[in-house]
């Protein structure tokens, strides 16, 4: 169950990425942070996806690990977006909740996951 909420939390993440990322070139011209941040910010929807259909649990496991570290790497660079005034405090604070958010759900998935794999 908790997979399809971070399906459907991914996928509109990414949208709200790409709109960032649309924002930033733009209106603020900046080309080189918002292109990292759009490809992290879009792989982790993409990744979760492709884990939907894993060739076993531990490749579910790893792509979604893989998904994990993208999440992690798209908050830094919404950080560093944020600290260098690219987007204001506002912008910002609906943004990282959600990525942060993501994180979590991931966090909480790959660790039942795996708890369920040593059950066995």
């Amino acid at each position: 169950m908790e997979e399809k909420t971070v399906k459907s939390k991914s996928y509109t993440f990414a949208l709200r990425i790409i709109k960032t990322y649309k924002f930033l070139t733009s209106e603020q011209r900046e080309f080189v942070l918002s292109k990292q941040m759009l490809r992290s910010g879009t792989a982790i929807g993409a990744l979760i996806r492709e884990a939907e259909h894993g060739e076993s649990k531990a490749d579910f496991i790893h792509k979604l690990s893989i998904a994990l570290k993208e999440a992690n790497e798209t908050e830094y660079w919404l950080m560093l977006l944020h600290d260098s005034d690219y987007f204001g405090d506002n912008e910002f604070s609906a943004i990282i909740i959600d990525c942060q958010e993501l994180i979590k759900m991931l966090i909480s998935i790959i660790k039942t996951s795996k708890g369920n794999i040593t059950k066995k």
